[in-house]
This record gives structure tokens, C-alpha cells and sequence, in this order.
């Protein structure tokens, strides 16, 4: 009876009906539950339909029943493989092999097996036994590759893969395994190949397409790997690691928005994945969603283990949101992380919330090890350059619709071409603006290397034989002093865009004035001080007031007194904001003027103000708009009051321009002293106090005394066009003897050093 119940089995099986056959194999069991044959196949049939364990239950009792069936031996084992008892499955292998020592199969399957339980020698001689029973065995020569790879015997690795590709040239594992191994040996070009060929072989591979974006983004090519990225994430659309590293693709193409929105999918996959948290709270920084970044820092930081930059930061968002409530008690943990030589926050956000220079030092040099840390020998050797002209490059991510091309947009058009040959380096989108078109014909040569790398720009510096490098960015947003960090230049200095020290020593000069930095402050900056005579802050006469200028009812402001600050908000704090509601209360009628950079801004600071008893409607927010714009409607304020410690910069060149008069305090630091600078230079140092109590107090007196502020704005008007703070011509000689005294010093072979121009040149 079991017999023909075992041919029924059999006849079902090759018919495909496999559950109909285990039926019978069940049956001839219950009639004799030893039935080797019935157990074997009943066996198979679980493995089958992904039973393991039943299936390993069942063949594991037919091999018990008859230890000297090989084939039962070798399935045993292999199912003690896939279910990882990776020991018992050895045993089972073994017993296969004693009973069939050519049973090349079970050979080949207990080298897996070896290399799972790190048994690498063994398993490599294994690996022999094979090839030497099947020398043209492509199988076996892959296998030998991979415990080969694991014994760090890497050009042997490869040549067995070699082997087996020579065999099977169609071998999508070999050539899967040989990518991974000349990944390992950093030969990119390679291994992007043999991925290539692999997907060729095995176009359905997920991780091929994951491996040839890992190893686009490692060659540079990142926009090749956002599509690769996306071809993979088409077949594993819940892979939470390759949401996140297409998001940093996309983020150094400064994608941010499709960045962020790859890092909120990596997010919903892994809610719990701490690095992919920071990404997006770093990306939601960037995009400047500060409320949104604040919470992801804020859960960050219940983890006793976050780095001390996820405090840093979240101090600077709840700054930008004009959210103080907390900013007591972080200012001294922020200060006793960089006492300590940690990675807290960058410079130019600790400008926003320190008054010390020293740690402001300690800052600029933990970022700059943290960021732009030197490796290899520096690209200019000593050479002397003879040209006809001396040639300097300007570095910027800024020759667009920005504040620092409406300051230097003059200074490049009036440069001495016969003199100096001009190159602009730019690293930021064409903006396609009116101001991108001026600026790119005010330049010898305009170069755009957006694509380029920190080192391939460093290379084309150094081509060009460029004689004085100009960093105008620094350690501001889009700064890339990476390229300088290369020595291309054998004179390398930094102006304007950020104030302060770079903490390095591969940037020469800074370009300052003695109000910025006297001479007992010096010693807090690495770089060697260019002093210009007037100030350091340039200006263009070209700029233009809209011709309309709205009236004070269109702008939303009072009949009274308008105080106004157009500083950007995260320079406003707490101690500032108490003298400006004093003033609120003192002078009836009166209203505060600010711009709104975002909607937790006003809530903020109107409740802020309500709490020192000012009534909130007396803060009115103006909206951005258009630089004519905003020129001409600064007409409508009273008195433009400064902030502490980070001035006004450019905002307080566009109050002076615009006839507005601005008060200000000498801060302890560059970016407290910018105001003062401008001020002298515009031959109004009566509004520089130097106190918050002196400040407090001229702003009430100018506020209350109509005759006073009168003959301040009059004096504003008659310096404008005269005052050395917007004479572009001169500041554009005093940058270029700047220049020229660096080139000198550098031509004689001397170090850089500390010096004045003493005046501006003979247009």
C-alpha cells in the first residue's frame, strides 16, 4: 500500500501538485512514522513552500533514520544553514562528505559555512579541495575570492575573481564581488565598471543600484548618483540609509528642499535612527525652518550622549526665532564646551551670541580642525610669480543678487585693469539677475566651479598663477575655505563676508581698520591685519532708492516716533530688546520697526514685549522686499538703533545711504564694532556710545529732542555724497595698495606682517 501511495506522491510532485503530494507523504507516516523515503520528500516539500523548521524536523529524523544517505545529509545541512545553526550544519556537511568524499556540492556549501563561523583557513582550504576536484568550476573560484578577501589577501582575491569571470564571463556575483573588492582598494573607477557589468547580468539587483550610487558619490559624479539612488530606491522603496544618502547628494547639489524631503522619508522608516534625525534638523537649519530644526534638536539633546553641537545649534534656531527663554542658561554651556575643544557651534553663530574674543578664537580653530583640516603638501612651493600685471582672484559664493555684491559691485568696476588683472571664483547658482550680469563683466575672467571640488579649484588657482587669493566668504553660509586650506596662493586673505578670525594659518591677512580692531586686539586673530585708512567696509554709489517711497499709513506705522532695527532677527537679544521697550514706554506714541524673518518672530517678540509692559501692536513687522525698495522706505523711521553683540553690517550702510541715522555701541568684538567703523567714516562718530546705558540714553534724547535728530539727518545728507564711507573710488585704491603692499612683501621673500595704507592712492 505504501508503495503505490509513494508513486502517487511522486507522479503529483512532477505535476506540480505539491500539496496534494504531501497529503500522500503524510499519509504513508501515519501507516509507518520511520519511512525514510515518505520523510525525506515530505521534508523537501516544506523546504519548499518555506516551512525550515518542519522541513529541517523532517529530514533531520530521515538522516537519523538512515546515516548513510548522503543526499539526506547534504539537505540537512543545507537547511541547518539557512536557519544560521551554523555548527550543526558543519557536522551534517562532514557526514555528507564521508560518505560521498567527491560530493562536490556539500564541499562547496561547507566553505559557506566555515567562513559564517570565521574558520577563514579552513575554509580557504576548502576552497582548494573544490578547485582541485573542479579546477574550471567559475563557482568555486568566486567562493575562493571571498574567503581570500577575508583574509585581507587582496590581489589574490581579485585574481580569483578574475578566474571565475574568465570562466563565466556572464557571472553577475563575481563581478558584484570584485566591485566590493576594488571598492575596498579605492580603485572608484573600477569598481564602478564591474558594477556596471554586473547590473548588465542582473538588472533586477537592488544593491547594484545602491553599490554604483555609493560609488558615483565617492567619484564626484553626484548627480549620477541621485539617479542611481533613485533607480534603487524604486526596487526598495523602504530603505531608510539610502533615502538618507540620496539626501546628502542632493544636499551638496544644493538641492535642500528634495534633500530634506528624502531625509523626512528616511525618518518615517527609522523614527528612531538618531544620525538621520540630525541630518534633517541640520537640512531644516539650512532651509531655514528654525521652529521645525529646534524640535528635532530638542529631542536630540534628551539623550545625555548628543554631541555638543546639537546644544549649539539649537541655541542659534531659538535665535532665529527671537526665542530667549532658555538663552541664559545655554550661554555658559556653549562657552564651557569651547573651553573645553569641542565642536559646539560654528563662528559665525557664536558671533551671535558672544562678546569674547578669545573664545572666539577658540571657536574659529575647533571649526576649522572639525571642517577644513589640511592634508598633503601645499600647492604653492615658494615659486616668485613675475607678471605684468599683479593678478588677484576673489572667492565668493556671492556675485549675485546678495549683500556683498551690492557693496563690492563699485569696487570691482573701478580696479586699475592696467595694474591688476581681476578673477572672480564663484561657487554659488546664477541667479540670472541683473546684478550676476554686472558683476560678470566688472571681472578680467569670471569662473564658476560650482561642479569643482575644494582641491580642483585650489589647482586652478595655482594654474593661473594667482598672486594675491580673496576669501569673501569665510565661515559664512556657502563658504567654502576648504580651497584655501590648499595653499594655492602664495598671498591668502580674507574680507568682508565674515568678521572675525579665520584661526588658521594658511590665511595670510585680514582686511580690517582700527576701529574694527585696535591694537590691543590683535592678538586674537591668527591672520595678520591689513589696515585700511577710512574703514574696511566698501560701498557702491550706484545703488538706487525706489522712486516711490510708501507713506507711513501704506508701511502699517504710526503717526509718532518709529524706532526701527532692519537687522536680521537673530541679532536681536534680550538686553538690547530691554533698552529699545524702555524706550517704547518713555517715548509716547512711539512704535519699533522690524523686519519678520519668520512667523515665530513676531509672536515672540510681541509677547516679549507684553511682558515688559509694552503693548504688543507697538511692534510692527515689515515684510522683505526688493533693495530699492527697502532703501527708499527706511525714509518713513526716526532713528535706526543697533544691535549688540552683532551690529548692522551691510544694513547699516543701506540706513546711512538712505539718509536714516543709526545709533550704535562699540562692541568688544569685529562684528560689535562694524557700526562704529561705518559711522566714523561717514563723519557721524556722535552716534558710537560706548555703553548700552550711553546708548540708552542718546536715543531717548534724540528721540525727545525734534532740533537734535534734526540736525543729525542734515548732517547725514551733506556727508553722503562726500564722506569717505561711500567714496568707491578711494576705497577701491586703498584695497588695491592693500593688495600691492602684500604682493611686495611676498616678492622680497618676507612673512606677512601687520601693516596701514596710509591713505588712499591719486585716482
Amino acid at each position: 500500500m505504501n508503495e503505490a501511495l509513494l508513486q502517487d506522491a511522486l507522479r503529483l510532485r512532477r505535476a506540480g501538485k505539491l500539496a496534494q503530494a504531501a497529503e500522500l507523504y503524510s499519509e504513508v507516516l501515519r501507516n509507518e512514522p520511520k519511512h525514510f523515503e515518505a520523510l525525506h520528500a515530505l521534508g523537501i516539500l516544506h523546504y519548499q513552500g518555506g516551512r525550515l523548521e518542519e522541513a529541517e524536523r523532517l529530514i533531520g529524523e530521515a538522516s537519523s533514520i538512515n546515516p548513510k544517505a548522503a543526499d539526506a545529509a547534504y539537505n540537512h545541512a543545507c537547511l541547518l544553514q539557512r536557519l544560521n545553526r551554523w555548527d550543526e550544519a558543519l557536522v551534517s556537511f562532514d557526514r555528507a562528505l564521508a560518505i560521498r568524499p567527491d560530493y562536490l556540492e556539500a564541499l562547496v556549501n561547507r566553505g559557506s559555512v566555515l567562513s559564517a563561523l570565521k574558520r577563514c583557513e579552513e575554509a580557504l582550504a576548502n576552497s582548494d579541495q573544490v578547485l582541485r576536484l573542479k579546477p574550471n568550476f567559475a563557482e568555486a573560484w568566486n567562493n575562493h575570492g571571498g574567503v581570500l578577501q577575508i583574509l585581507e589577501r587582496n590581489e589574490e582575491a581579485l585574481e580569483a575573481f578574475d578566474r571565475a569571470l574568465a570562466l563565466k564571463p556572464n557571472y553577475a556575483d563575481a563581478w558584484k564581488n570584485r566591485c566590493a573588492l576594488l571598492t575596498v582598494l579605492r580603485r572608484h573607477e573600477d569598481a564602478l565598471e564591474a558594477a556596471d557589468k554586473a547590473v548588465s547580468f542582473a538588472p533586477n539587483d537592488a544593491g547594484l543600484f545602491g553599490r554604483r550610487a555609493d560609488l558615483l558619490v565617492l567619484l564626484g559624479r553626484t548627480q549620477e548618483a541621485v539617479a542611481a539612488y533613485e533607480k534603487y530606491l524604486a526596487l526598495k522603496p523602504d530603505d531608510a540609509a539610502a533615502w538618507h544618502a540620496r539626501g546628502f547628494a542632493l544636499q551638496t547639489l544644493q538641492r535642500r528642499h528634495e534633500a530634506l524631503s528624502c531625509f523626512d522619508r528616511a525618518l518615517e522608516l527609522a523614527p528612531d535612527n538618531r544620525e538621520l534625525r540630525a541630518s534633517r534638523a541640520n537640512m531644516l537649519f539650512e532651509v531655514e525652518r528654525f521652529e521645525a530644526a529646534a524640535r528635532d534638536y530638542e529631542i536630540l539633546l534628551e539623550d545625555d550622549s548628543a554631541p555638543a553641537w546639537v546644544r549649539g545649534y539649537l541655541t542659534i534656531c531659538r535665535l532665529h526665532c527671537c526665542d530667549w527663554r532658555f538663552l541664559a542658561e545655554e550661554r555658559p554651556k556653549i562657552s564651557a564646551a569651547l573651553e573645553a575643544g569641542q565642536f559646539v557651534v560654528d563662528p559665525t553663530g557664536n558671533a551671535f551670541i558672544s562678546d569674547s574674543l578669545r573664545e572666539q578664537l577658540q571657536c574659529a580653530r575647533i571649526w576649522a580642525a572639525e571642517k577644513y583640516s589640511v592634508a598633503g603638501a601645499p600647492f604653492w612651493n615658494g615659486e616668485r610669480y613675475r607678471h605684468d600685471r599683479i593678478r588677484f582672484a576673489y572667492l565668493s559664493a556671492d556675485f549675485r543678487t546678495h549683500a556683498t555684491a551690492f557693496l563690492m559691485a563699485g569696487v570691482f568696476e573701478h580696479h586699475d585693469k592696467d595694474r591688476f588683472e581681476t578673477v572672480a571664483i564663484s561657487y554659488s547658482a546664477d541667479d540670472k539677475s541683473p546684478m550676476r550680469a554686472r558683476l560678470m563683466g566688472a571681472f578680467d575672467s569670471f569662473i564658476d566651479v560650482r561642479g569643482k571640488s575644494d582641491a580642483e579649484v585650489a589647482h586652478l588657482l595655482r594654474d593661473r598663477e594667482i598672486d594675491v587669493a580673496i576669501d569673501l566668504k569665510g565661515y559664512t553660509a556657502e563658504g567654502r575655505p576648504g580651497i584655501l586650506s590648499h595653499r594655492p596662493a602664495p598671498v591668502q586673505a580674507h574680507y568682508l563676508g565674515f568678521p572675525g578670525t579665520m584661526g588658521v594659518d594658511y590665511v595670510d591677512y585680514l582686511i580690517a581698520d582700527p576701529v574694527i580692531i585696535p591694537e590691543e586686539h590683535q592678538a586674537f586673530y591668527t591672520e595678520r591685519i591689513a589696515y585700511l585708512p577710512d574703514t574696511y567696509q566698501c560701498n557702491d554709489r550706484k545703488r538706487r532708492l525706489a522712486e516711490r517711497i510708501p507713506t507711513r499709513l501704506e508701511a502699517g506705522l504710526p503717526s509718532g516716533f518709529v524706532f526701527c532695527c532692519f537687522n536680521n532677527n537673530h541679532k536681536i537679544a534680550p538686553e538690547i530688546f530691554n533698552i529699545w521697550m524702555r524706550l517704547l514706554r518713555n517715548v509716547e506714541g512711539s512704535a519699533l520697526w522690524l523686519l519678520q524673518d519668520n512667523a515665530a518672530v513676531a509672536a515672540n517678540l510681541r509677547r516679549e514685549a507684553s511682558v515688559r509692559g509694552v503693548a504688543p501692536e507697538r511692534l510692527i513687522f515689515a515684510s522683505r522686499t526688493d533693495p530699492a525698495g527697502h532703501l527708499a522706505r527706511q525714509s518713513l523711521a526716526d532713528l535706526f538703533l543697533d544691535t549688540l553683540p552683532y551690529n548692522a553690517h551691510t544694513t547699516a550702510s543701506d540706513a546711512l545711504w538712505a539718509g536714516l541715522p543709526l545709533l550704535t555701541v562699540l562692541g568688544s568684538t569685529f562684528a560689535g564694532r562694524v557700526a562704529g567703523s561705518l559711522l566714523h567714516a561717514a563723519g557721524l562718530p556722535e552716534l558710537v556710545t560706548g555703553s548700552l546705558a550711553d546708548y540708552e540714553s542718546l536715543a531717548l534724547k534724540l528721540a525727545k529732542d525734534p532740533s537734535t535728530l534734526a540736525r543729525v539727518k542734515e548732517k547725514l545728507r551733506g556727508n553722503r555724497d562726500s564722506c569717505r564711507l561711500f567714496d568707491t573710488e578711494r576705497m577701491t585704491r586703498n584695497l588695491e595698495a592693500a593688495y600691492t603692499t602684500m604682493w611686495e612683501r611676498y616678492q622680497r621673500g618676507l612673512p606677512p606682517a601687520t601693516f596701514a595704507v596710509s591713505g588712499a592712492l591719486p585716482p
